[in-house]
């Protein structure tokens, strides 16, 4: 007889001793202290502050190392331009989505700086050749290969930002118009991913709780 998954508190504790905690290590106080931060003070936010994040970014693992992905640093009217594209898209969606793209609007306003991130497509033109295959659903199996990527590359940029002392916030709702927004951001093709404003915080904000990590692991033995 095989046995179940495990979801013992018991075992999990004994396969992951409470003497490491997130307080233990700089990486893990850095991700325990990660918070999705909406509104920011005026204070600037160096260029070269922006370039040490985006380096970070770019340290991502990526599908077979394509780096299929294209940072926008936006600034000035063009930041004030990009949420006013959230504002007038608004309208064309229901409640709560209109809600939370006038609230995007307002974060995109409120930083200094924001960051867009754009697949390039690259993967997906190059894959066939790179892993041989020949399949009906591989432009789709790529795709999903270069969002992961992407998303990799995010939350090395929200870890970054934390460890710098910045506040940063994923605007996943913009992906409603993701097209808008790439063709905003200049990008002739691929697929928008990501809107990151990106600044200092005077606010302090607990986070939401969690689930424990026990709570969604198994073990399968």
């Amino acid at each position: 007889m095989v046995a179940g998954p495990v979801y013992s508190r018991k075992l999990f504790s004994i396969l992951n001793p409470t003497s490491i905690n997130m307080s233990d290590n700089e990486t893990l106080r850095t991700i325990a202290a990660r918070r999705s931060i909406r509104l920011f003070t005026d204070q600037e936010v160096d260029d070269i502050v922006v370039t040490s994040i985006l380096t970070a970014a770019n340290q991502a693992p990526s599908a077979h190392n394509q780096q299929s992905w294209r940072f926008v640093v936006v600034r000035g009217q063009k930041k004030a331009e990009l949420a006013s594209l959230a504002v007038s898209r608004a309208g064309d969606f229901p409640k709560p989505s209109s809600s939370l793209l006038r609230m995007a609007a307002r974060s995109i306003s409120s930083a200094p700086v924001v960051v867009a991130i754009v697949n390039t497509g690259d993967l997906i033109a190059r894959g066939e050749n790179l892993f041989k295959l020949d399949h009906p659903g591989v432009r789709d199996f790529f795709r999903t290969m270069e969002i992961q990527s992407s998303a990799a590359a995010v939350q090395n940029l929200l870890l970054a930002a934390t460890s710098l002392g910045l506040g940063s916030v994923w605007l996943g709702i913009l992906f409603l118009i993701k097209e808008d927004v790439r063709r905003f951001l200049g990008e002739p093709e691929g697929e928008f991913m990501a809107v990151i404003p990106l600044g200092y915080t005077d606010r302090s904000t607990k986070g939401p709780n969690k689930v424990p990590a026990e709570e969604v692991t198994r073990y399968l033995k």
